[in-house]
Protein backbone atom coordinates (compact mmCIF):
# COMPACT_ATOMS: atom_id res chain seq x y z
CA UNK A 1 0.00 0.00 0.00
CA UNK A 2 1.21 3.68 -1.05
CA UNK A 3 0.67 6.44 1.24
CA UNK A 4 -0.61 9.26 -0.53
CA UNK A 5 1.45 12.51 -0.42
CA UNK A 6 -0.97 15.81 1.34
CA UNK A 7 0.21 18.99 0.54
CA UNK A 8 1.37 20.98 2.93
CA UNK A 9 -0.25 24.31 3.20
CA UNK A 10 1.32 27.68 2.89
CA UNK A 11 2.82 29.71 5.93
CA UNK A 12 0.82 32.23 6.61
CA UNK A 13 2.56 35.53 5.41
CA UNK A 14 4.52 37.33 8.31
CA UNK A 15 3.09 41.09 9.55
CA UNK A 16 5.22 43.93 9.26
CA UNK A 17 5.97 45.06 12.91
CA UNK A 18 3.58 48.24 13.62
CA UNK A 19 5.95 51.62 13.58
CA UNK A 20 6.19 53.47 16.67
CA UNK A 21 6.63 57.53 16.47
CA UNK A 22 7.63 59.65 19.71
CA UNK A 23 5.56 62.35 20.11
CA UNK A 24 8.21 64.21 20.54
CA UNK A 25 9.46 63.91 17.05
CA UNK A 26 6.39 65.08 15.54
CA UNK A 27 5.02 67.78 18.01
CA UNK A 28 9.07 69.34 18.02
CA UNK A 29 8.44 70.99 20.85
CA UNK A 30 4.68 72.77 19.69
CA UNK A 31 1.51 71.72 21.73
CA UNK A 32 -0.81 71.46 18.40
CA UNK A 33 -0.09 70.06 14.69
CA UNK A 34 -2.29 69.71 11.72
CA UNK A 35 -2.68 66.44 9.85
CA UNK A 36 -3.80 65.99 6.56
CA UNK A 37 -5.64 62.10 5.74
CA UNK A 38 -7.40 61.27 2.86
CA UNK A 39 -8.14 65.22 1.80
CA UNK A 40 -9.96 66.30 5.44
CA UNK A 41 -7.47 68.15 7.97
CA UNK A 42 -7.28 67.02 11.76
CA UNK A 43 -6.03 69.13 14.93
CA UNK A 44 -4.17 66.98 17.60
CA UNK A 45 -3.34 68.79 20.60
CA UNK A 46 -1.64 67.79 24.38
CA UNK A 47 -3.68 68.90 26.55
CA UNK A 48 -2.53 70.38 30.05
CA UNK A 49 -2.75 66.86 31.51
CA UNK A 50 -0.28 65.64 28.69
CA UNK A 51 -3.03 63.71 26.81
CA UNK A 52 -3.55 63.59 23.09
CA UNK A 53 -6.97 64.74 21.75
CA UNK A 54 -7.94 64.38 17.93
CA UNK A 55 -10.40 66.53 16.03
CA UNK A 56 -11.69 67.25 12.40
Amino acid sequence: MIAEKVPTPPAPPVAAPTRLIESADIFRGQNEILIRHAGAIYRMKITRQGKLILNK
